[in-house]
């Protein structure tokens, strides 16, 4: 385990570039399945849930390879239908593969996704649309045994607009006969980038960015040179950094219309943005303003992957805030943290609701990174703090951040990675 050390006090000034987006390259990578051939994607980051992913199709038969950003995959030789318990275990983003392989191979053995953080997202979704595919699907100890002569379009409802469970279906159906609809689709950025791969390799795919999504099934793909899009919640994280630091920033390769829930609150409460076709200059002159009630939601709602980052915003602002969380049950786990800083946070937890007291200043000190975005988010509370602040089991971070350290010292921050045994 390592951890991040945070001298705050600097105001954080200059340009920095916004990487390749995390959840829009983990759907894409178990995608390549589909395609027995190559796929190159550009601009993919370098991040520990996709060298996860990476590692499933290798043991799945895959051949991968690095050239810079640009990740080379062969999956010709795809022969496997089972993915290791521990694969999903460790990530629950594996649990694409349930979809990609039943569709390529029309078959598949994956166990359950193991626990999660920041909330339950139980996978009844995925399983109950595809089993309507004419998909024979039976449980044992754990592990999720799908067959089927073949894979059938037909009319799928979801209760929620799920992220997971949309796209999973859309990798059963791409390969299907005939033609699957599904209603109440979810609209994030994320599943519209993974229709834009697949379209490119040969699907047929309407409706992308909407709930309704219709997808007529082909009988191959072909090989794909594709590139990702930035990541919107890695430009959000930086946004959010800059706002708590008083500076002056601009971001380069910023998604613009994938985050203006984010420039909204971040405008509202006093930062000053000015946005051009694909960057972005964020000004924070004052002590901020709070914000109302927060509301986590999904697409184009703010989105729950910016709440934590958003509580340390809010913690130092001048007065009092809410947010509340309507997509994960456990996202306040930043709250305990935050208050050895010396924030003033109170968590109404039948309502799912934190109140947040604005301090002037919060004190380093140690503290420990939950989960990935709740990491990211003690950082941004550290630039923002007196003295010195360490964040412990940061490996987290390293999920979905290529090198948050090096980001942001490029912009004036003084960060560093170092061991857990300093303490």
């Amino acid at each position: 385990m390592s951890s991040i050390k945070i001298t705050g006090g600097s105001e954080l000034k200059g340009e920095v570039r916004i990487q390749g987006s995390k959840n829009a390259a983990l759907p894409i990578i178990a995608a390549t399945v589909l395609n027995q051939g190559i796929t190159i994607l550009r601009n993919c980051p370098k991040i520990l849930d996709v060298f996860h992913m990476i590692k499933v199709l290798e043991e799945l038969g895959s051949v991968a390879k690095w050239e810079g950003n640009t990740l080379i995959l062969d999956t010709t030789s795809v022969s496997s239908t089972k993915v290791s318990e521990d694969s999903v275990q460790k990530m629950r983003s594996s649990i694409l593969f349930l979809g990609a392989l039943l569709g390529r191979n029309r078959e598949v053995s994956i166990a359950y996704p193991g626990g999660c953080s920041i909330g339950k997202r139980p996978i009844d979704y995925h399983l109950n649309s595809i089993k309507r595919m004419n998909v024979n699907l039976l449980e044992d100890n754990g592990i999720i045994h799908c067959h089927t002569d073949k894979i059938l379009g037909t009319d799928i409802f979801l209760q929620y607009p799920s992220v997971g469970a949309t796209q999973n279906v859309i990798l059963t159906a791409v390969l299907a006969e005939g033609v699957t609809r599904i209603y109440n689709a979810a609209r994030e950025p994320e599943v519209v980038e993974l229709c834009n791969f697949l379209v490119e390799a040969g699907a047929r795919i309407c409706g992308k960015g909407t709930s309704f999504i219709e997808i007529e099934g082909v009988k191959s793909l072909h090989d794909t040179d594709f590139k990702l899009s930035p990541d919107r919640i890695v430009a959000g994280t930086y946004m959010a950094a800059v706002a708590v630091t008083k500076g002056d920033v601009v971001l380069h390769d910023v998604p613009i219309q994938q985050i203006e829930s984010i420039i909204r609150i971040l405008d509202k409460i006093g930062c000053s943005i000015r946005t051009g076709d694909d960057y972005l200059r964020i000004r924070s002159y004052k002590r901020l303003l709070p914000y109302e009630n927060l509301r986590t939601r999904p697409y184009p709602g703010f989105p729950t992957d910016m709440q934590s980052q958003l509580m340390s915003v809010l913690s130092l602002a001048d007065g009092k805030s809410t947010i509340e969380e309507k997509i994960f049950e456990s996202r306040f786990q930043n709250v305990d943290e935050l208050k050895k800083m010396g924030a003033k946070i109170v968590v109404e937890e039948s309502e799912n609701k934190a109140v947040i007291f604005g301090v002037e200043r919060l004190e380093g000190a140690v503290v420990k990174a939950h989960d990935l975005r709740g990491g990211a988010a003690l950082v941004i509370a550290g630039l923002g703090a007196v003295g010195t602040t360490i964040v412990k089991e940061a490996t987290s971070i390293e999920r979905g951040y290529e090198d948050i350290c090096r980001d942001l010292n490029s912009i004036g921050a003084n960060t560093r990675y170092c061991s857990e045994n300093i303490l």
